[in-house]
């Protein structure tokens, strides 16, 4: 009886360590994709893209995936950045927003897991009288003259492919 609680005592230090960090935004496994059919795996509307992926057949880069702009009228109001440069991590103040698993067709032991990251900006303490953060064009003049360019929003994402390949 002892030996079960000394073995709880000591795992329990070590629980925040092993555990999985839970994304913002929670969905079921996607449907699966077959060869070469282009899929949209999420719409980030606040920087005018989506993501959009597809199963390339090929064994040493089995899937491939890119944001896409999604309308040329659309005036971002976050950006898109490269997860190799950005290096998200909730160390940097960076928040998983999103798991996106895909299965294979083809290969239903294979799936391709995209990890969304966001990058939040402290809001803005102005608000107008419907509680938003409004914009204004001569303002924003202003402050891209004086060199204070307000942030916005980041979003990176990350390609891993889980489970076994098929021959």
């Amino acid at each position: 009886m002892r030996l079960p609680l000394l073995m709880m005592a000591l795992l329990v230090p070590a629980l925040p360590a092993l555990a999985v960090e839970t994304p913002e935004l929670q969905r079921a496994v996607g449907s699966a994709q077959a060869v070469g059919a282009v899929h949209t795996l999420r719409q980030i509307p606040e920087a005018c893209a989506r993501l959009e992926g597809a199963f390339t057949g090929d064994a040493a880069q089995p899937y491939r995936f890119a944001p896409v702009r999604s309308s040329e009228q659309c005036q971002p109001r976050a950006r898109f950045v490269d997860y190799a440069k950005a290096q998200p991590s909730e160390a940097k103040g960076w928040k998983l927003n999103d798991v996106i698993r895909v299965p294979s067709a083809a290969c239903p032991a294979q799936q391709a897991v995209v990890r969304v990251w966001r990058l939040p900006v402290a809001p803005a303490t102005e608000r107008d009288g419907q509680g938003q953060s409004r914009i204004y064009l001569e303002d924003a003049k202003k402050q891209a003259s004086s060199g204070k360019i307000p942030q916005v929003t980041m979003f990176a994402a990350q390609l891993q492919m889980e489970g076994k390949a098929c021959p």
